[in-house]
């Protein structure tokens, strides 16, 4: 059965910035390959697309559209829409050749609706629509976002309803689609994504050193987020969590990497650490590229940390649980990665970097090997990919 992984046209396959959905169709469709799958990737033209060895078909779009919007504005959303319209058009082209049944792999709302928009039912019978659900709102109180689905992901709930096979990466979302859309619980596969244990991994001593010369943090403790700079990760809410810390301890460094979604959000950010005068322990290290460069910044950090107000599920838990690195995660939003994890709340943050983080160097060494063993163990590509074909070869 030939396999079409779909993407989203947000930014191109391989992605050279932190992009979290293009990140896992890239290693999912690596993984489904060496299974001995047949599967391509549907993706937008970029005449700069960085080296592969993956088969990937190319939707053309107008030359303005071809570069990333990182602030998710207007751009983007137009660029959302005519990638759709123009990957519509060759999905229905493959559907017409094809005398066999194929897999079209969706994980973004706007190209399966517009699939759905510009294909008859008819056409749609040789094909099996699986859909990926990769947005954490839907794992939120339902009562909290309805409104908010209904106005701005009225496409992916009507992608959830009209899916073959829907895949779901969490217990909360898959019971708000269940419970509020009407999804038929047979429908659902409850999965999860993986991490390239082979890229994100532990580094020596020495290697970890000459990071830090390189970012100019020699003899730092070092406190990393990763993700998009916006109100749901939580920059902000990190950094003053830490306020204190950092004032006792000038040696604490608290660094972050991503893409600036609101610019004004940063600069509010910027504006607290002046205020506070923290600017010589607090750096933002830009957006880094995927693979190696942030395996790099990960091992330079003792430890990571997560904030977000929702997650689908969280990437970067599982990229630094595969560096050795462990994680700060607010117990409030543990989710699937509470063993493992450094759970804090408000109260006891202080204590718990200070007595786990920066406390017995061989407990922290046991807990740097046991993240490791959990993301080696239990998020491997080869395993989820197996997963996800086992249930279109059902």
């Amino acid at each position: 059965m030939k396999i079409y992984e779909i993407a989203t046209g947000y930014t191109s396959i391989p992605a050279t910035i932190s992009a979290a959905t293009e990140i896992v169709i890239e290693q999912l469709t690596t993984a489904m390959i060496s299974n001995g799958k047949d599967v391509e990737i549907i993706d937008i033209r970029d005449k700069n697309r960085k080296d592969t060895n993956l088969k990937i078909d190319e939707v053309a779009v107008p030359s303005f559209l071809t570069s990333t919007d990182t602030s998710l504005g207007i751009i983007h959303k137009l660029k959302r829409v005519i990638y759709s319209i123009s990957l519509a058009g060759k999905l229905k082209k493959i559907l017409k050749k094809t005398n066999d049944k194929v897999v079209f792999h969706f994980h973004n709302q706007y190209n399966m609706f517009f699939f759905l928009k510009l294909t008859g039912k008819k056409e749609r019978e040789k094909c099996i629509m699986a859909y990926t659900n990769h947005s954490g709102i839907w794992s939120l109180e339902w009562e909290e976002v309805e409104p908010t689905l209904k106005k701005r992901y009225f496409q992916e709930w009507e992608c959830q309803q009209n899916a073959d096979i829907l895949y779901i990466l969490n217990d909360d979302t898959k019971a708000n689609v269940i419970n509020h859309l009407g999804v038929d619980e047979n429908k659902i596969v409850r999965i999860n994504n993986g991490v390239n244990t082979d890229v994100y991994r532990p580094l020596s001593l020495q290697e970890k050193e000459a990071i830090k010369a390189d970012y100019g943090v020699t003899g730092k403790k070092i406190i990393l987020q990763v993700g998009s700079v916006y109100d749901n990760k939580g920059q902000d809410r990190a950094i003053k969590y830490l306020t204190q810390l950092m004032k006792e301890d000038p040696d604490l460094m608290y660094l972050y990497a991503g893409g600036i979604v609101d610019e004004e959000y940063h600069n509010r950010i910027k504006k607290y650490v002046a205020d506070n005068g923290l600017d010589a322990q607090v750096k933002y290290l830009g957006m880094l590229s995927p693979g190696e460069e942030l395996n790099r910044v990960y091992n330079m950090a003792d430890a990571t940390i997560s904030l977000s107000k929702y997650e689908a599920f969280s990437l970067v838990v599982v990229e630094s649980y595969s560096a050795g690195v462990p994680m700060l995660i607010d117990e409030s939003n543990k989710s699937v990665f509470s063993i493992g994890a450094v759970l804090y709340n408000k109260d006891n943050f202080e204590s718990k970097v200070k007595d786990i983080i920066f406390g017995d160097k061989e407990n922290y060494q046991q807990l740097s090997d046991s993240v490791r063993s959990i993301a080696t163990n239990n998020y491997s590509w080869a395993a989820i990919a197996k997963n996800y074909t086992d249930s279109w070869e059902k």
